[in-house]
């Protein structure tokens, strides 16, 4: 992913040969990676990348790669840096990840060179891991390919309609993928397409969003399916994976893409091979897949109809109920976040951590992060109950209720300046900013 940890792959596997394993036995451990285990995945890494060698993208995969413990943030790598702060250890390179640099599943540019960074332990089992790795090492070359690294602002995703529509749209795409018959895949498509296409009516700007983010976290999860796995069994087992595996997740705003991506890139490849060498940046899939099988636009009077195949009455039940309890919680987030007092942080140079599958869109308000790390020129912010972040005003803020200037914490969330600022009232009775110096 771009940005934020991948919660989803849940668990580890290191079944490494014995010759690995005998080969690394003598390598000193650094902080709390295991060598052979982080030689083992490097090694996998370097054999999806080479069994590629650049066909795909016409860019090679291959690059430097780095494991990240997120906890003393030593590092195993697959080279050394620019400026020589990793030092060979046996087959590897090691060091510390200075405090400045983002920890996540994503591609950084650290020390001279363009590398794609893994948080250690690497979860998940080999068809998960396998997928991860070549998802990160395409985020790698993507700006060598001129596809943005942008995010899209799909809050509409956390509506009932919204959530509704592609939660159809992914069990169209799920039939489409275990179809008998290319009748039968064809069919589903259309319903697929035909959901979306009431998404975008019913949501103006949403077909721009939503492409902004297939574009990036949806192409890049296609090719860790296309490229990290080697047959197309697997592949259309992994995608339908993908296509379950965050129904249940808290928000679907920021992780939709991964489980489209695959799909439409899949079934891409069954009606047109080839697509993918002459893709446009700024192209969406479900124009390409439409057009690659002469679709005409399903009427949208079937609309109800089409619905009974995928529903029969409890998604939309659950999805009406959550809805409820989640207009709920926006006013009590308004509350804490907005109305009450507030810690304000200026957004100028900013960094983010966070869980992709817990935001909450607080409509023009910008979005609240349950869990985050928030980096600045000012310092660092950790929250974990809550923070909103809006970046039309250019602001972040943490509830300031019981808290005064002199504190450096409240209740779910610690802030550690850096020397030369200071926290000082705020314009409102209660609230409280983050400046540069002492001056309000």
């Amino acid at each position: 992913m771009a940005s934020g940890f991948a919660s989803r792959r849940s668990r580890q596997a290191l079944a490494f040969g014995l010759a690995a394993s005998a080969l690394l036995a003598a390598a000193p451990a650094f902080g709390t990676i295991d060598p052979a285990g982080a030689a083992h995945v490097l090694g996998e890494a370097k054999a999806i990348c080479t069994r590629d060698a650049g066909a795909f993208w016409g860019h090679s995969l291959c690059g430097p790669m780095l494991l990240v413990d997120p906890v003393d943030r030593s590092v195993v790598a697959n080279r050394t840096d620019g400026h020589g702060v990793l030092k060979r250890s046996g087959a590897v390179f090691t060091g510390t990840l200075p405090a400045s640099v983002i920890l996540a599943n994503t591609s950084i540019e650290w020390s001279g060179l363009r590398w794609s960074e893994i948080l250690w332990p690497v979860q998940g089992d080999a068809d998960q891991r396998q997928v991860m790795l070549a998802h990160e090492m395409f985020h790698r070359i993507q700006p060598m390919l001129k596809m943005k690294l942008v995010e899209g602002d799909n809050r509409h995703l956390d509506t009932l309609e919204g959530r509704y529509l592609i939660q159809l749209e992914w069990r169209a795409l799920a039939a489409a993928l275990r179809a008998p018959t290319t009748a039968a895949r064809r069919q589903a498509i259309a319903d697929a397409l035909l959901f979306r296409r009431e998404r975008y009516r019913l949501f103006p700007g949403a077909a721009t969003n939503e492409n902004d983010l297939e574009s990036n976290e949806g192409i890049a999860e296609y090719t860790g399916t296309r490229l990290g796995l080697a047959t197309p069994q697997a592949r259309i087992r992994y995608a339908l994976h993908d296509l379950t595996a965050f129904v249940n997740a808290p928000s679907f705003v920021r992780s939709f893409a991964y489980a489209t991506g695959p799909a439409y890139g899949l079934l891409l490849d069954l009606a047109d091979p080839g697509w993918h060498r002459r893709f446009v940046p700024g192209q969406r899939l479900d124009r390409l897949l439409g057009h690659a099988l002469h679709l005409t636009p399903t009427a949208f009077a079937t609309l109800k109809a089409r619905e009974a195949v995928y529903d029969d009455g409890t998604l939309r039940a659950s999805e009406v109920k959550r809805d409820e309890a989640r207009r709920v919680h926006l006013a009590e987030l308004k509350t804490k976040l907005v109305d009450g007092p507030v810690l304000v942080l200026p957004l100028d140079h900013s960094s983010f951590q966070f869980n992709p599958q817990t935001l909450v869109p607080l409509g023009n308000l910008g979005t609240v992060y349950p869990t985050l790390r928030l980096d600045d020129d000012w310092g660092v912010l950790e929250v974990d109950g809550d923070a909103r972040v809006d970046p039309r005003a250019k602001i972040a803020t943490v509830s300031a209720a019981s808290v005064d200037a002199s504190d450096l914490h409240g209740h779910g969330w610690k802030l550690t300046l850096k020397p030369g600022w200071v926290v000082v009232p705020g314009t409102r009775k209660g609230d409280l900013v983050v400046k540069r110096g002492g001056n309000p």
